[in-house]
């Protein structure tokens, strides 16, 4: 018999713990799972740690987005679900009062008589008689100039005015012999009108240097710088040897007796204005003093760029103790027009320019916005015009974070209230103590 060969059984290679395989299989089929024992052991736990780390991350982030947004979602609905707790004091009701007011009043003194004088001719400047912060009288002499031109031209004037008068008193004559020449028929007519109108011109050019003679000495006599009035003295602008000129600044004069003040007030406040209406001033310097003035004059158009109109006012100075540039402030009791609608001061806010304020309105908070007017600082009110309807109840503490729609409650005892969304309760208000004046 002859002996089948025969294979000898050769030995698995050892997996490689370096490699990793992957096999994929058909769909139902049951994979032959290698053992664990085949995995090199510190990468198994480390494939198992990595797998476990990415699950929880996934998860928590989920977890922490789904939070955020619904944190946001939810965010103005509990805004709006906070209630917000008032006392009566709180609150104010717009209703009529008489808002009677003061407006103040600053500005600049300046003398209401003050001129600038200056040079009526040319000249060189001879003396000075007056320095500046000296008292001077009406027509006192302040500056000399020189007459030396002035006095030769005026003498030339008046040579010519003898000459004129020379030549008149010839044409005179003339005139005269033969008037009774031609009565007597010895010369024409036209020879008579010829000498008459001689005389004419001869009268003509008398006229005219006598015009001229009364111009230079008139130009003599302004060589002489004399006060306008009675003052002080205020600014000198030229020295001894310099040269003016005609229509030059050559020295400032103020009247103290009596000083003025312009300030610019709003247009809705010059209603409650009058010319005459009293006002008393304090001034830079004299602050325990008070000085009385008056309304003199109001201007009749707003000033260009602003909604101010320019009120004048006079203040009395005999003792002359207030000076030009001085700052003074004053109070101007306008005068009332009646009860108006108003509310605290307290209770207006403004945004963007726009006024509004916060009433309660079904218990809840809304926002409303108004026109306001005239404002009383000492009263602590405001008027209102338009926004809102006489009765409305308007929060009249200031608040921070109130919003439109929040939910209200007005307590019935001024009480303090706990919670961190609610309001202070205050015991009285500026406009339940005026009701109660």
């Amino acid at each position: 018999p002859t002996a089948s060969p025969t294979a000898s059984p050769t030995a698995s290679p050892a997996p490689n713990p370096e490699s990793v395989t992957i096999m994929f299989f058909p769909k139902g089929s049951t994979p032959d799972v290698p053992s664990t024992s085949s995995i090199h052991p510190r990468k198994s736990i480390l494939i198992r740690a990595g797998v476990g780390l990415l699950a929880v991350a996934l998860v928590g982030g989920s977890l922490i987005a789904w939070r955020v947004s619904a944190a946001k979602k939810d965010a103005p609905k509990e805004e709006l679900e906070k209630t917000y707790e008032f006392a009566k004091g709180d609150l104010a009701v717009l209703a009529p009062v008489e808002l009677g007011h003061v407006v103040p009043i600053s500005g600049t003194l300046k003398p209401v008589i003050q001129a600038v004088v200056k040079s009526k001719v040319a000249a060189e400047v001879a003396k000075i008689h007056a320095q500046e912060g000296e008292r001077v009288a009406a027509g006192q002499v302040l500056i000399s100039l020189d007459t030396a031109d002035l006095r030769a031209r005026y003498d030339a004037q008046m040579a010519s005015v003898a000459e004129m008068k020379a030549r008149l008193d010839l044409a005179g004559k003339n005139e005269a012999n033969n008037r009774q020449l031609l009565q007597k028929n010895f010369i024409s007519q036209n020879a008579f009108d010829a000498v008459s109108n001689s005389a004419e011109v001869a009268r003509a050019n008398l006229k005219s240097a006598e015009a001229q003679a009364a111009i230079s000495q008139r130009a003599l006599n302004d060589a002489a710088i004399r006060a306008p009035f009675n003052g002080i003295i205020a600014k000198r602008m030229v020295n001894v040897g310099e040269k003016v000129s005609p229509d030059m600044s050559v020295v400032h004069v103020v009247d103290l007796s009596r000083m003025e003040l312009e300030a610019g007030v709003p247009v809705s406040e010059i209603p409650g204005i009058k010319i005459g209406q009293e006002i008393s001033f304090t001034v830079d310097g004299f602050s325990d003093r008070q000085f009385k003035g008056k309304v003199e004059r109001i201007n009749p158009s707003a000033e260009a760029g602003s909604r101010s109109i320019s009120v004048f006012l006079s203040l009395a100075n005999p003792e002359q103790a207030l000076k030009g540039g001085m700052f003074a402030t004053g109070k101007l009791a306008a005068q009332s027009r009646g009860a108006v609608n108003a509310i605290p001061l307290v209770a207006l806010r403004e945004e963007g320019g726009q006024s509004y304020v916060f009433v309660i309105e079904h218990a809840k908070i809304a926002r409303k916005p108004v026109s306001a007017a005239t404002r009383n600082i000492d009263l602590g009110m405001v008027e209102i015009r338009d926004g809102l309807t006489a009765g409305a109840q308007v929060i009249a503490v200031k608040m921070e974070g109130l919003k439109a729609g929040a939910k209200a409650i007005v307590k019935t005892e001024a009480t303090e209230v706990g919670s961190s969304t609610s309001a202070p309760a205050a015991k009285m208000n500026k406009w339940e103590l005026l009701k109660t004046v």
